[in-house]
């Protein structure tokens, strides 16, 4: 019935606003008066209209791009060998003054961090790395530049900030959830590089027009 539809809307409005301000699921349910697991798996859902709103909206990177990789989850700090055992790998690639584009990766191999470059950037471009060795034949690629860890430039282009900011940023949130599970990862995911993305917009104003734009429903 249409007061059905009406408050169905509502309420999905609420939960978006809810969402918007990543205000927690049982928090949600407890405020609204809604059933937790229903919560959950709209917040799910929102997530889901993320991810298909990003690929969507992708443009391959081009002018100056910051790459690097990272590791989530896992009780403790590692390297790119054993430490990291049990951690989600991830590269990341931030065009500078554009977006940033995530993507899970098997392995932090030249193999697979140079197919997401060649996959997800526009050939020609200027790319800034650390000196991980996977990054050597970067050059053919593009025109590439090295950046020591160990070093910080205050001054010049020689560096990947914006990035490690990214990860700073995505990292403190993946800790409120307390562990995500390896299938819904993705997802997770898809939500911060979003957030990060659209930082400067008002976020509930695109999750409205994402969630009930005629493609999604």
């Amino acid at each position: 019935s249409q007061r059905h539809r009406v408050s169905k809307i509502q309420e999905d409005l609420k939960l978006l606003h809810y969402f918007s301000l990543e205000v927690p699921a049982n928090k949600a349910a407890r405020d609204l008066g809604v059933g937790y697991k229903k919560v959950r798996l709209k917040y799910m859902g929102y997530r889901k209209e993320i991810a298909r709103f990003l690929n969507e909206e992708f443009e391959k990177l081009r002018g100056e791009i910051e790459c690097d990789e990272s590791y989530f989850g896992g009780r403790r700090k590692g390297n790119r060998g054993r430490g990291s055992t049990g951690k989600t790998k991830v590269f990341g690639m931030l065009e500078r003054r554009g977006k940033i584009f995530t993507t899970v990766v098997d392995d932090v191999s030249a193999d697979s961090l140079m197919g997401a470059i060649k996959g997800y950037s526009v050939k020609g471009s200027v790319f800034y790395t650390g000196q991980f060795k996977s990054y050597k034949s970067l050059k053919f690629y593009g025109k590439h530049y090295t950046v020591d860890h160990a070093k910080r430039f205050k001054r010049g282009k020689r560096h990947i900030n914006g990035l490690e900011g990214f990860w700073s940023f995505a990292k403190e949130r993946f800790l409120k959830y307390h562990g995500v599970s390896k299938n819904h990862f993705n997802l997770y995911l898809k939500e911060m590089e979003f957030r990060y993305n659209y930082r400067k917009v008002n976020l509930l104003d695109l999750l409205v027009k994402i969630h009930f734009s005629p493609k999604m429903t």
